[in-house]
Parts: C-alpha cells; structure tokens; sequence
C-alpha cells in the first residue's frame, strides 16, 4: 500500500527535498511499523502539508529541515490562530497538533532536527465525551497506536481489542492473570457478581493478545496479571482511558471513543448484525435482557422488529 497520497499530489504542499522525503519517511514508518489505517495516512498527510503551506507563507520561503528547528512558540500560536479563523472545529485543531507531535518526534528521533516547542504543543481541552457506540470503521482505527516502547502499544492494542472484539469491562480484562494461558477459543471471564462466563474469542483478539505476550516482561508467575504497567504491576485502568483519550485527539475520533463505549460498540454492532439479545445478555454478563435492551440503545421500531421476526405468530 502507498503512502497516501503522494506528497506531489497534496494541494497546496510546500516545503524543501529534505522536509518532504523526511514527511515520507514519517508516513512510511506509520504505515509500516505503526500498521496505521489509510483514514489516519490521509488525515496526517492533510494537517502536515497544511502546516508546511502556512509556513511557507508565514517564513516567505518553503522550510527546509534547519528553519523547522528554529521555529518558536509564537510560530506555532499563528498557525494555530489561522486555522481557527478557517473556522477549524477544536477536535481538528487537536488532531493536527497530534500529528506535528507525532512528526517532530520523529524528527529528533531521527536527528534531522530538534525542536522542544513543538514536541510541548497541547490542544484544546474537548467537552467530556457521552458514552455511546461508534462506527465499526472508528472502533477500528483504535487499534493505530504509536508508542516508543513496542510492548507498551502491543499491550494496548491486546487491552483494547478485548474491548471491542470480546465485549468485556476494562476491569475484566485487566483483571486476567497469566493463569487464564493459553488461550483457546473461548476466554473465562469472572464478572460482576463474582459471576462467571465464557467469552468467545475472534482469531483477530488472540493474535493482538499473542503478539503482546511475545513482547511482555517477565514478570512474576501463574498468579502475575496478564497486563502489566511501566512498573511492573497490574496495569491501571486510567492508562487506558488515558490513550483513548490520545486516539481520539490523534485519530480524530468522536469525543465517544472510550474504554465504555468500545464494550458498547461491541454489543450494538452484533445487534445491528442480526445477534439475538439473549446471547448478547450472555455474552456481556448482564443479569437481566432489560439491561442489555438499555445498554445497546435498542428503540422501540427496532424491538418491535425483532419480535415480528422472532415470535411464531408474527412469521
């Protein structure tokens, strides 16, 4: 798959050989390492010849790497300034400063060049998010995570897909302990209630969760948690509401995209796939249909329908 698109064919792209094969190799790494969506290669390609436009008009000359280097606070506050006057919604403008972090950091990774100030940007604080399912597209681009330490964004790419793909609460997942390996076809889940169910596992979670462990510290035994923090111990649930939180910013997700409403998505897109309600009650642990009617956000047309379908007098 290409880097897309092509930088030569990006309206309004301006910058010097150096910047330009340096934004490629940004891309190539986010594409290659990274196994960034083509949704993500395209936004980041849009906000960094975005930004390299306006610094051409701002500098009065197309930037190469040494003038990225010495650009300074007010710089970036300009550019910032120009996009809100563009009427940029707050969650554009705080993916885009995502994607300059991301590209800077690459940068002096690389030693092409080192600028603190960009690497210090923060967006825009976004109004606290309302619980509710995403599309399928935006419950899989969570899964394009970028971190420094390879295990630590396998790790949360294993969290994250037992979320999404196998329905389960953030605590039931980081409650697992290597005692639960190896994985089958089905994965033990002890819920609310102390309440105990078999969660099925798609081929996609077990291979998340296999190359995690390939890259997993040793740490501990059989009674060691499967999901380990910076530190050793079990991972907190904050860290993981703490990068979807970066996701959405990165990504330029809805301000929905949670550790809640990837267990809501879950439900509502096997709904949605004609899943009866009683196997998803199953499958999520809830004591009673009534909750799973409300968790899945099931309206009346759509119950009425089911039951027309279901019931034998209705066929």
């Amino acid at each position: 798959m290409a880097v897309a698109p092509a930088l030569n064919e990006a309206p309004g792209f301006a910058a010097q050989t150096d910047v330009a094969n340096a934004v490629m190799a940004y891309l190539g790494r986010l594409r290659d390492e990274r196994r960034a969506s083509r949704h993500t290669l395209d936004g980041y390609t849009r906000d960094l010849t975005v930004f390299l436009a306006f610094l051409a008009d701002h500098l009065d000359e197309a930037p190469d790497l040494a003038a990225l280097g010495k650009l300074e606070p007010a710089d970036f506050r300009a550019f910032l300034a120009r996009r809100r006057n563009d009427g940029l919604a707050a969650s554009s403008n705080a993916r885009t400063l995502s994607a300059l972090r991301g590209f800077f950091r690459f940068l002096s990774r690389e030693k092409l060049a080192e600028n603190a100030h960009a690497i210090a940007l923060r967006g825009p604080k976004l109004p606290k998010p309302v619980p509710k399912a995403l599309t399928a597209e935006d419950a899989a681009a969570t899964l394009d995570l970028d971190d420094d330490k390879p295990w630590i964004e396998a790790r949360d790419r294993a969290v994250i897909a037992l979320l999404y793909g196998a329905g389960l609460r953030i605590d039931e997942a980081l409650s697992l302990n290597m005692d639960a390996l190896p994985l089958g076809e089905t994965l033990r889940i002890v819920g609310k209630g102390r309440k105990a169910r078999d969660v099925p596992l798609l081929n996609e979670v077990r291979a998340e969760i296999d190359a995690y462990l390939k890259l997993r510290p040793s740490v501990g035994g059989k009674t060691a948690p499967i999901f380990l923090g910076a530190r050793g111990g079990r991972l907190r649930a904050e860290l993981i509401q703490k990068r979807l939180r970066q996701l959405r910013v990165e990504l330029g997700l809805p301000d929905t995209a949670t550790p809640h409403a990837l267990r809501h998505s879950f439900a509502t897109h096997l709904l949605g796939s004609g899943a009866d309600l009683r196997a998803i009650q199953e499958l999520l642990g809830h004591a009673s249909l009534s909750t799973t009617q409300r968790y899945t956000a099931v309206d009346a047309e759509r119950l009425l329908d089911i039951h027309a379908k279901a019931h034998p007098r209705g066929r």
